[in-house]
């Protein structure tokens, strides 16, 4: 009988520090952390049900003409700075003395990376870097068989290639939705880091649409990618394929905590292009752009960075016969709002080429619409670059400037109609960047026809405040702010 009551107590007591805690906690405002929250997520089940369908790309190359019998045929600027350097001369032995000959065309073995299977009649997904000058592609399977692959295509700009291996019933990946994908959610790799086959790392999304440069935004994770591999899939917890592990940001060329991956959405799009044509056609419009920053937002009466600024109009292209000119603002692409310039450059490539297309332009203060009609893609022609006629020098104005008309043959040269020259730039316009040289085509938003007409303007602007100058350099243009002191 008193056990039992002692018993009673012993739970009473231990009830009640249970409850007493419980109450402290709500009256605190904190919630109770749930059980399913505490623990870490498992990822052996979507390992068994994706890792077959995920393959190691081993590329080999054909050794070229031989230099003295121990390698490839190098550029001899090359080959010096490799030895000033004491860097090794690739594909040669440190001691070609002791190194035995390699004949001609023998298969070297060129590099390692992953890819994943898109079908069960062997289409693989890889990047196009793991393949590119590859004169043989292997595939491995998880269970050790070994295909050669015939390479469909490779597209550089998006970094996405197909390859296709002769097997039927083979194990392939879901493709999932890249829309609902969310910053902070688990997400897995598999590859081939370091020709370590079937290699599985785990992390969290860090950031989506990231920009990098590229043609295509990406996916920037924490997940330990290293060299060997890229063209993995990147996997979400329903084990579904969201992205291809590209890119790693590195100083040492090991894993540092940032990767990026291609957008599988993106992907299967340039994908089934290179299954049906063998290579990507895009469109363009002939225009070279860029950033358009804050600074120079507020000072030509934009309110906010956005649009593309173009830099350059090609000569004859579709944009130049739709009436853009350099300096102006692309702020919309068929209706569609062009916030950064990458924006224009991925919505026009994805726009089919003999389409119309309407677009936005900001340019003196003031918006205008025009239409053009979208031509392919074309490899980039190389630029003329011609000496300027000299002119006397002139006197130097308020902003620090001294300028010159163009003579028509720098007016044909430059394929302009109006402009002045930069003869000197001082004070505060050449602390904005300006300098000998340079073509202003608007100050303060005016089209500029001639030197006498530049210090017209000039002469009444307020010397308070900054002024933004239209300023064209060789083949570009873009805006220049002169601040007063």
């Amino acid at each position: 009988m008193q056990a039992s009551f002692l018993f009673d107590l012993t739970m009473a007591r231990k009830a009640w520090a249970a409850a007493l805690v419980l109450g402290l906690v709500l009256l605190a405002g904190v919630a109770p952390i749930p059980a399913r929250a505490q623990a870490l997520p498992d990822f052996t089940e979507l390992v068994e049900r994706v890792g077959p369908a995920v393959v190691n790309i081993r590329t080999t190359e054909r050794v070229r003409a031989m230099r003295n019998g121990v390698g490839p045929e190098i550029d001899e600027d090359l080959l010096d700075f490799f030895r000033r350097f004491g860097v090794p001369i690739p594909g040669q032995p440190q001691n070609p003395r002791r190194a035995p000959q390699q004949p001609d065309n023998e298969p070297q073995q060129r590099g390692v990376g992953s890819g994943f299977i898109l079908n069960a009649d062997g289409y693989v997904m890889t990047n196009a870097h793991v393949v590119d000058g590859a004169d043989e592609v292997i595939v491995t399977l998880t269970d050790k068989r070994e295909f050669k692959a015939k390479i469909i295509g490779a597209d550089k700009r998006s970094d996405v290639a197909l390859v296709k291996i002769e097997a039927t019933g083979l194990p392939t990946v879901r493709i999932g939705d890249v829309s609902r994908l969310k910053v902070g959610e688990w997400v897995i790799a598999i590859g081939s880091p370091f020709g370590l086959e079937n290699t599985v790392t785990a992390g969290i999304v860090s950031a989506k649409a990231r920009e990098t440069g590229d043609y295509l935004p990406f996916i920037q994770t924490d997940v330990a990618i290293n060299p060997g591999n890229s063209g993995g899939p990147l996997i979400n917890m329903r084990g579904e394929v969201v992205g291809i592990n590209s890119q790693i940001y590195s100083r040492s060329g090991g894993f540092m905590g940032i990767s990026f991956a291609i957008p599988i959405d993106e992907a299967s799009r340039v994908s089934e292009q290179l299954r049906i044509n063998g290579r990507v056609i895009r469109g363009r419009i002939g225009v070279q752009i860029d950033q358009v920053t804050k600074e120079v937002a507020e000072s030509i009466g934009l309110g906010k960075p956005m649009g593309a600024l173009v830099r350059s109009v090609e000569s004859g292209g579709p944009a130049d016969k739709a009436g853009v000119e350099a300096g102006d603002i692309i702020t919309k692409f068929e209706g569609r709002t062009i916030e950064r310039a990458a924006d224009l450059q991925r919505i026009v490539g994805g726009t089919k080429p003999g389409s119309k297309a309407s677009l936005q332009v900001f340019r003196r203060g003031g918006y205008r619409d025009l239409s053009t009609t979208v031509a392919e893609f074309e490899a980039d022609q190389p630029r003329k670059s011609n000496e300027r006629d000299s002119k006397p020098p002139a006197s130097v104005g308020a902003l620090g400037l001294a300028v010159s008309d163009l003579t028509e043959a720098q007016k044909r040269e430059l394929k302009v109609k109006t402009g002045v020259r930069v003869e000197s730039a001082e004070g505060a316009a050449a602390r904005a960047g300006l300098r000998e040289g340079d073509v202003i085509l608007s100050l303060d938003n005016v089209e500029i026809t001639s030197a006498k007409q530049f210090d017209a303007v000039a002469a009444k602007l307020d010397k308070a405040r900054s002024v933004n100058v239209l300023v064209r350099r060789g083949e570009w243009v873009n805006y220049l702010v002169i601040r007063p002191r």
